[in-house]
């Protein structure tokens, strides 16, 4: 008997599989199984869930029916739905090696680029953006104005720090 996550698993495989069957553009392909509101993420909606589903040998089975339907490329792919830009920002051997790799493979940046995309890469080869990035500053931080000399009232020096407390992050 099949536990419930394999059930899952296979239950998804052959939707893919009825899908891929039609014959559709890769988007679309992508959107109704992998996209955001697609099958996938309504039938594993944790974290956990969703990250088993991709270590599975179902969800390669559907990563090779993209692959073959990417290489189809029809005009209805660029019909199926927009296409929007990102930009993001490489040190430039990493630019370089990307362009090499795409030369050698015989394909466009792009194709290759979004095949990465399509991979799965696990959480530890991810680094946390609040572990990893000091706070940004868009606009130069101004040095802190220099205390002014209080006098002392009634012999406390406590009274002479505003609040009676010393805090060393205020300088």
């Amino acid at each position: 008997m099949l536990n419930q996550p394999t059930e899952k698993f296979q239950s998804v495989l052959e939707r893919a599989r009825q899908l891929y069957q039609q014959d559709p553009d890769w988007v679309t392909y992508f959107r109704e199984l992998l996209g955001v509101e697609g099958l996938v993420r309504q039938t594993f909606p944790s974290l956990e869930e969703l990250i088993s589903f991709e270590q599975s040998a179902e969800y390669d089975q559907i990563q090779q029916w993209i692959v073959q339907l990417r290489g189809k490329r029809t005009a209805a792919d660029a019909e199926s739905e927009p296409t929007r830009v990102i930009t993001v920002r490489l040190p430039r051997s990493m630019h370089e090696y990307l362009k090499t790799e795409a030369h050698d493979l015989h394909t466009s940046m792009n194709k290759l680029c979004i095949s990465k995309l399509l991979q799965v890469i696990e959480q530890d080869k991810i680094p946390s953006e609040r572990a990893t990035s000091p706070t940004r500053r868009t606009q130069p931080v101004a040095p802190a104005p220099a205390p002014t000399p209080q006098p002392l009232g009634q012999g406390s020096l406590g009274s002479s720090l505003g609040n009676g407390s010393f805090n060393p992050s205020s300088f």
